[in-house]
């Protein structure tokens, strides 16, 4: 018996629910087509932006030891592959995305966009030619004209090494840059795969695919600066004492060759002690020329062994369709929140009672 007044309970609620809707069908044409307007005129506006990935397996610097076990622990998601000797392992590649001075290297990349075909670098790009909603225009420029009133006079400290910027010191306008490429830029790393995903989102297809491809050749070089910067010292430090070694054995060959010369058959003592002293010395210079020689070697083996090996799995391509914004999707979700909340309007005096 319970069960079927609740049932006809439910009933009598629904065609009530029903009838009370078709009893305010106005005030529902009137909410829709409001709504309608205003979330076309709010997402239409808005530029489309294009997102490619790029993935790249790097070589690891764990302990070769480890490796089969490391392997095995991946397939259930784990990874004990703690004996990299490097300090930035792939698993902290997602972290320096987010360094300042990794993000200020990506200034100066050469971009081309696809409609004009403009030229320039990502930072002129960003600051000058990406495209505004222009609904936001009024605001940006009253953010702009508030902030001019409370900022005092910037001062610009230029970079390091003939560097445009310095990541030490920044404007708070390439700050404002900085922040947009950083949320550009996403890089994602699998434990399970030891694969490396670069993820660039930006307005035009064409530079941000040149933007994907430029930001996996600057992690490499990032990462191969990093790896390689020890035996790079060594192998200059070798390379200069190697260079040192062969001018003090040149010299020492020469004087020998000149005293020899000057003194052909030698009958005093002294002479010939001189000549054996300035034989000796062009041996021991030699010798070291030659001790040098083979740590240059050995330093340019280790220069080329430290220096680690990027693999690509996928390529950059240029987007042929956009990733969004979803528009349909947009205006149907503001369709219908506005029904839920004009439903919660007319219900107001049934909710407040019941709550």
């Amino acid at each position: 018996m319970d069960n079927k007044k609740k049932k006809e309970q439910l009933s009598i609620d629904s065609k009530r629910f029903w009838q009370m809707l078709l009893n305010h069908k106005a005030l529902f044409l009137k909410v829709w087509i409001i709504t309608f307007v205003l979330s076309c005129a709010w997402i239409l506006p808005q530029p489309r932006y294009y997102t490619t990935e790029v993935s790249v397996a790097p070589e690891s610097a764990e302990s070769k030891s480890v490796g089969g076990l490391a392997s095995l622990a991946s397939g259930f998601g784990l990874n004990i592959g703690s004996g990299s000797a490097d300090a930035i392992y792939p698993l902290l590649y997602p972290d320096l995305f987010n360094s300042t001075e990794f993000l200020v290297g990506l200034f100066d990349i050469q971009v081309t966009t696809l409609e004009d075909s403009l030229t320039t670098d990502y930072y002129t790009y960003l600051k000058k030619y990406k495209k505004k909603n222009y609904l936001m225009v009024p605001v940006n420029m009253a953010k702009r004209w508030i902030k001019s009133l409370f900022a005092g006079e910037e001062l610009v400290i230029p970079g390091k090494d003939g560097k445009r910027f310095d990541p030490f010191h920044l404007t708070e306008e390439t700050t404002d840059v900085l922040n947009e490429v950083r949320d550009n830029v996403e890089c994602t790393y699998s434990r399970t795969t030891d694969v490396v995903t670069i993820t660039v989102t930006d307005q035009d297809p064409l530079v941000c695919a040149l933007l994907a491809d430029s930001i996996k050749e600057h992690l490499q070089n990032f990462i191969t600066e990093y790896r390689t910067k020890k035996a790079r010292v060594d192998y200059e430090h070798y390379k200069s004492l190697s260079a040192d070694a062969k001018i003090a054995y040149d010299q020492a060959c020469q004087e020998y060759s000149a005293f020899v010369d000057a003194h052909q058959n030698p009958f005093l003592q002294n002479v010939k002690t001189r000549q054996a002293v300035l034989e000796n010395a062009m041996q021991l210079k030699f010798n070291i020329h030659s001790a040098m020689m083979t740590n240059e070697q050995n330093a340019m083996a280790e220069l080329q062994a430290r220096t680690p090996v990027f693999t690509t799995l996928t390529n950059a391509t240029v987007p042929v369709k956009p990733a969004g914004p979803k528009r349909m999707i947009f205006v149907a979700v503001m369709l219908f929140l506005a029904t839920i909340g004009t439903v919660m309007y007319l219900y107001r005096k049934e909710l407040k009672d019941w709550f």
